[in-house]
């Protein structure tokens, strides 16, 4: 791979083969987004088919990020141990056989089981899917190249919730995990004659199980009594015992990782001042993301009336803009610094939730919608593209699945307490999702903390920008272009 010029002969950037790597990366994000946010806006259907309270079904959305979030650091490590492609294969073929049985569940609780699954299968889909574009390309195409990838997943987002309103009036909410199927099978053929495989050479290939274990468990137990919380009681024994579970397994963790040759995680990027900081933004980002899914699908449905085929039309201004900004986000970073964009995209994504909660016009409605989308779409893609350039190269999926689970199970923890907090606000389970006022409050919430975020993340970058004009900030990027300076100092795999 020529690094000296992005361009190919006929001056295309890609050549067929390198476009086949970020198809078959694209589409296993694409269906991982997709089949989210179709379910989704399909929740009242699937509470109305098996007799159900629409926020009791909640455990469709925050049961799967739970399992895809605590295995997400895991499915990263086994990947980059294992085999890149050999791993993103076998997540995509226990995915597709998994969304057959819930498209086939007699029952909200085989549904919920089988949901709960697949977030397993998920979490060796998602981290390693950029972790695959990443190690292959090593050159300055790498921001344009991952950049594509997160469109698609933007894209994945975009068709979910008309893919799974109109699945959902004019067929079956059932057929929102069928199609599921013929993507699984073309992402899984392009990966297997495609993509070459990449892993962390200097790996023994074992991997640390006592770390898969405490730290599964220990995140697993905190998103339950976190979910369960409202119902079991703040203060009831079983929350409690959770909670303590849960922090005591996740810090034996921590002590397992500091003495394991080869730890499923390396706490060194922790160290790592910006690592850290566009992990928190762009988590903060995410948190805003799910919550404007989860209730503006509410919304529209229960509190405004529309029909989920409706709604889903609707929703593509949200996606549309979320998968433009996500395509341009690598180019953007290599003419500016990723964290004085994120910040910025905080505050529009921020002041533009707010004027939506106010928005009762459809039409203004649609196109603030879309602003929203701009904003969190591009917070999302940046910190993907920018935490990728202060990893090695052989922990490319690892880094991928910390930063990811800390976006998802924030976002699982979000949604968790949101609908909590919003039968709290309407006082009655039963008439949540159809309460007005306390969605907007919810969002109005969750806009305030997207903007003091985004100050925050601004007055970090100004104070980052003193520090290395001071000398008193080593080892800070100073390329302007996070793609072309990995290139330049990581090797091959």
């Amino acid at each position: 791979m020529d690094a000296s010029s992005p361009l190919h002969s006929g001056g295309k950037v890609f050549d067929r083969r390198e476009s086949a790597v970020i198809a078959a990366a694209a589409l296993s994000m694409l269906l991982v987004q997709m089949d989210w946010f179709a379910l989704n806006l399909t929740l009242p259907v699937i509470a109305k088919d098996f007799q159900e309270p629409t926020t009791d079904l909640q455990w469709l959305v925050s049961g799967y990020m739970l399992t895809l979030g605590a295995f997400m650091i895991t499915g990263g490590r086994v990947a980059d141990v294992q085999g890149r492609k050999k791993t993103l294969v076998s997540g995509l073929a226990g995915f597709c056989g998994i969304s057959v049985l819930c498209g086939l569940a007699p029952s909200a609780g085989w549904l919920v089981t089988g949901r709960i699954v697949q977030g397993v299968t998920a979490a060796f889909i998602f981290p390693v899917a950029v972790a695959v574009v990443t190690s292959h390309f090593r050159d300055a195409r790498q921001g344009r190249a991952v950049g594509t990838v997160l469109a698609f997943s933007a894209i994945g987002t975009a068709l979910g919730p008309f893919i799974g309103g109109t699945l959902a009036e004019h067929v079956s909410w059932r057929a929102v995990f069928f199609v599921n199927v013929p993507i699984c099978l073309v992402a899984a053929l392009l990966m297997m004659k495609f993509v070459p495989e990449t892993r962390d050479a200097e790996a023994s290939g074992r991997l640390d199980l006592p770390g898969v274990a405490t730290i599964v468990g220990g995140l697993t137990l905190l998103m339950l009594a976190v979910d369960q919380g409202d119902q079991w009681g703040w203060t009831s024994f079983a929350t409690l015992m959770c909670l303590i579970a849960g922090i005591a397994l996740l810090t034996g963790f921590v002590m397992l990782e500091r003495r394991s040759r080869e730890p499923l995680l390396d706490l060194g990027l922790l160290k790592n001042g910006m690592f850290v900081i566009i992990t928190l933004a762009g988590s903060v980002s995410n948190v805003v993301y799910c919550l404007v899914a989860v209730f503006s699908a509410l919304y529209l449905q229960q509190a405004r009336g529309f029909s989920p085929f409706e709604a889903g039309i609707i929703f593509l201004a949200l996606s549309v803009g979320a998968g433009t900004a996500s395509y341009w986000s690598g180019r953007l970073a290599q003419h500016w610094r990723p964290e004085l964009l994120m910040g910025l995209s905080m505050l529009l994504s921020g002041m533009s939730l707010l004027v939506l909660t106010w928005s009762h016009p459809i039409g203004l409605y649609v196109v603030v919608f879309g602003v929203v989308g701009v904003g969190v779409g591009l917070g999302w893609a940046l910190t993907n593209v920018a935490t990728q350039s202060y990893v090695p190269a052989s922990r490319l999926a690892a880094a991928s699945g910390f930063v990811l689970t800390a976006l998802v199970l924030l976002g699982a923890l979000a949604v968790a307490v949101a609908s909590t907090v919003l039968e709290v606000i309407s006082g009655s389970a039963a008439a949540a999702a159809a309460d007005e006022a306390a969605i907007n409050a919810v969002l109005r919430a969750a806009a305030v903390l997207t903007l003091l975020g985004g100050v925050a993340l601004l007055g970090a970058v100004r104070w980052g920008a003193t520090a290395e004009g001071s000398g008193k900030q080593p080892g800070r990027r100073h390329s302007a272009s996070p793609s072309a300076s990995q290139g330049a100092r990581l090797p091959e795999d």
